[in-house]
């Protein structure tokens, strides 16, 4: 079977929101500052793939406080969580395919 490019996600071509994915595919939920420090991003770069994977409907935003802080978490949508494991599925298929 032939992966054609179609079967890759656009939203997950960057290795940022890979990365966002894999961890909320990993966990419940994570919160901005725990992301921030794990990925070693800037928080102006976290937040722009953040709002990219939200406005594909991808993760959830939970926000809340703890005290008088802000907390903000993300958790993987049930679409976002088919997006990704088919876009992790046309990765393979393509690694599959260079084997001799």
């Amino acid at each position: 079977m032939k992966t054609s490019l179609e079967q890759f996600d656009k939203a997950f071509e960057n290795r940022i929101r890979l990365q966002i994915m894999s961890v909320l595919l990993a966990n419940e939920h994570y919160d901005f500052n725990s992301l921030k420090d794990l990925l070693d991003v800037t928080d102006g770069n976290l937040a722009s793939h953040i709002k990219a994977l939200e406005k594909e409907e991808y993760i959830i935003v939970n926000k809340t406080f703890i005290g008088k802080k802000p907390n903000t978490q993300y958790s993987v949508s049930e679409k976002g969580r088919k997006a990704f494991i088919k876009h992790l599925e046309a990765l393979e298929n393509l690694i599959k395919q260079q084997k001799h």
